[in-house]
């Protein structure tokens, strides 16, 4: 998933396991689907929303951040309040983000659907701004755009998926390696 950096999980991996482990990249949007379509046996997941036939494994929770350009105001501040950006052109959905529909000011233009890369680029010529989770804006990293954390949105959980129907060692190994267990232990 974008944003997920699950390097030291496949160094441990990799340390234990002799089997190969294919990692690909899947769409936030796409993540369910992937796990229920069998296109993935595991899948790290931003916003952990339960269903019946996955389990999820909390791991760690991100932080919101307004992306917005060097120059902006909001570089002054350590952190923001979501008040302090409604009179900003909100560059993706509002109903993306918590609480926007009651603090916008102003008239939200006709922005063209756009991919959250697309949007950060926008951002960049001062058009508006666009909130994400942390590890979202380094990813989209840029010379020209800086980011503040929106102190009164909640944080964004991230967890590992996988389907409870699936019965593999590997699948097993992987999750214990992630719950922190060393080679030793008795689960593997």
């Amino acid at each position: 998933m974008p944003g997920v950096l699950p390097d030291k999980w496949l160094q441990r991996w990799r340390e234990r396991e002799r089997r190969p482990l294919t990692v690909v990249p899947v769409a936030e949007s796409e993540q369910m689907a992937a796990l229920a379509n069998q296109e993935v046996q595991l899948c790290f997941v931003r916003s952990q929303k339960r269903t019946d036939d996955c389990h999820v494994i909390p791991l760690y929770e991100e932080t919101m951040v307004v992306v917005v350009p060097i120059d902006h105001v909001v570089t002054a501040f350590d952190q923001v309040s979501l008040s302090d950006l409604g009179d900003e052109q909100l560059l993706q959905p509002p109903e993306s983000v918590p609480g926007w529909a009651a603090i916008a000011t102003a008239t939200r233009l006709d922005w063209p659907t756009m991919s959250q890369s697309e949007a950060v680029e926008l951002a960049a010529t001062g058009a508006g701004v666009v909130i994400l989770p942390q590890s979202l804006a380094r990813a989209y990293h840029r010379k020209d755009l800086t980011y503040r954390p929106v102190s009164d949105l909640d944080p964004t959980p991230i967890g590992l998926a996988w389907r409870k129907d699936a019965d593999d060692p590997g699948i097993e190994t992987f999750i214990g390696i992630v719950r922190g267990r060393t080679e030793r232990s008795s689960r593997g």
